[in-house]
């Protein structure tokens, strides 16, 4: 069993992690914080690596990941989409999972933790991972048995051992940046398909 933080399109060593795991807890208790993948995910383009980020209403301090806003001020949306289908429109699963994403960006969520759960939802379908997930009812303060990788995945840090000495998959600008590893989980899904849960096999047993 783990618990993670909420996260958009999160990184594929998360998804490893998950994969390690036959019962997953997401916390939503936990304060939002900025520049963090709770409202950020990192992909890919023939430029480089891009962020992009979801914005949010504005919150007071220590507001619960829960509680916070999704602002619908900017059309984040449609630039995301954008971004991803520029980026990947030539990959070979890009296609295959386009409409799935779109309807789930089209729904307009609330709440930015309900967002993330829906398209974890998505994800781990795509993977074909059936995995037991549930989210705490109060503030996760560890307990013995359960893995606490909430701060495990962070923006931030570019050398942490969780995206060094990965195995190389396909990636469409490769030839021009080398493999760059970090990015979000639909990098690999657009690149590899079903057979990405191959590669979290093989990345779960590293991270």
């Amino acid at each position: 069993m783990i618990v993670l933080q909420s996260a958009y399109f999160a990184p594929v060593g998360y998804y490893a992690k998950i994969y390690a795991h036959d019962k997953i807890i997401v916390e939503q208790h936990d304060h939002y914080v900025k520049q963090t993948y709770r409202n950020r995910c990192r992909i890919q383009t023939e430029s480089g690596v891009m962020d992009l980020s979801i914005p949010v209403e504005k919150f007071a301090d220590k507001t619960k990941i829960k509680d916070i806003c999704i602002s619908y001020g900017q059309e984040w949306r449609r630039l995301h989409l954008r971004a991803m289908e520029t980026s990947y429109n030539s990959t070979p699963f890009f296609e295959y999972y386009k409409d799935d994403i779109h309807a789930i960006y089209e729904k307009k969520e609330k709440f930015l933790f309900d967002f993330n759960m829906r398209l974890m939802e998505f994800t781990l379908d795509a993977l074909g991972m059936q995995k037991e997930i549930t989210t705490t009812d109060s503030y996760f303060e560890g307990e013995a048995g359960i893995e606490d990788a909430r701060e495990l995945f962070h923006p931030k840090r570019e050398n942490e051992k969780l995206n060094t000495d990965s195995k190389p998959y396909y990636q469409m600008f490769a030839e021009k940046f080398g493999f760059t590893d970090g990015l979000s989980i639909i990098d690999l899904l657009f690149n590899l398909g079903p057979e990405s849960v191959l590669y979290l096999k093989e990345k779960s047993k590293t991270i």
